[in-house]
């Protein structure tokens, strides 16, 4: 199956886009970057009448919602829809991490060195962000170390993302954690961080004074864990395709970066970078189709 309407025709949406955006799309993030996208969060629903798109587009989106939050969620995508519209989701991709993960374990057993300190970096990569208590986690000091031990492994993994996350640490003045991660940059992890919930300065001082220490410490880390920073599940290509067929979708295809049902996918450069580039090739691409009428 193919969307074949002609790609300048087709009426699409990209949800949660954060810096990745096409100005031909309809564009949505709570923390906008540019003037052509929409402020909205979409913990109030999505905000259009049904029947709307032709294409509905989210990356790394779904794995930052509670697993009974995502299929609700996914069900919203459909209903905007039209009839024989397609959904492609992208996700952090959860097979091929333990794929890596298995194999760096079993070659840092072996005593590889090289491995050893690649192995560290797949276990931030399957934990980190599902468990930091503070923006950037523990991933923010490993990718803040200069020189990188394994800088080369880490550009494979993450891609372009990771790479244009690495160049903007190494561009602050203060390499301390928590203050690299305020520095200015268009990337949406850090851009996030400095736009999400913000406590004025009078009422940190209040509940402080309300508040014992360690019922201080709770609030801030349970406010941070509520703000989107946080993965909440994790996506295989089974467990994706079964949850988007459960939420009303046909045929849930797995593709790559750059094959899509849709046409002329790969200029609107959203999962790749005008050379060719893949932004995040750690991920998994999945199509599905709303039924037509």
């Amino acid at each position: 199956m193919s969307l074949t309407r002609g790609y300048d025709r087709l009426k699409c949406l990209n949800l949660g886009c954060g810096s990745r955006f096409h100005s031909g799309w309809t564009n949505i993030d709570i923390a906008p970057s540019s003037s052509a996208v929409l402020k909205w969060d979409l913990r109030q629903g999505i905000p259009f009448t049904d029947d709307t798109f032709d294409v509905v587009y989210h990356s790394h989106l779904l794995e930052h919602l509670r697993r009974d939050e995502a299929l609700s969620f996914l069900q919203g995508c459909y209903r905007v829809l039209k009839r024989g519209g397609v959904i492609r989701v992208v996700v952090p991709d959860l097979e091929e991490m333990a794929r890596a993960y298995l194999h760096a374990l079993e070659r840092s057993l072996a005593g590889d060195r090289e491995w050893q300190l690649n192995y560290e970096w797949i276990m931030l990569e399957l934990y980190d962000q599902a468990v930091r208590e503070r923006s950037g986690g523990v991933m923010l000091d490993y990718l803040g170390q200069d020189p990188l031990p394994n800088e080369e492994f880490i550009y494979q993994r993450g891609g372009v993302d990771v790479k244009n996350m690495i160049a903007v640490l190494r561009s602050c003045t203060v390499k301390s954690a928590p203050q690299a991660a305020t520095c200015a940059t268009p990337l949406r992890q850090l851009h996030i961080l400095g736009q999400r919930l913000h406590w004025p300065h009078l009422r940190s001082r209040l509940l402080r004074r309300l508040l014992s220490e360690d019922d201080h410490k709770a609030l801030a880390i349970g406010r941070f864990r509520l703000q989107g920073e946080v993965h909440h599940w994790m996506y295989d290509r089974y467990s994706l395709a079964t949850l988007l067929v459960e939420a009303g979708f046909e045929n849930p295809t797995r593709k790559s970066a750059t094959e899509s049902s849709i046409e002329g996918w790969v200029q609107f450069n959203l999962d790749t970078e005008p050379d060719g580039t893949v932004y995040k090739p750690d991920s998994l691409y999945m199509e599905a189709w709303k039924p037509p009428a």
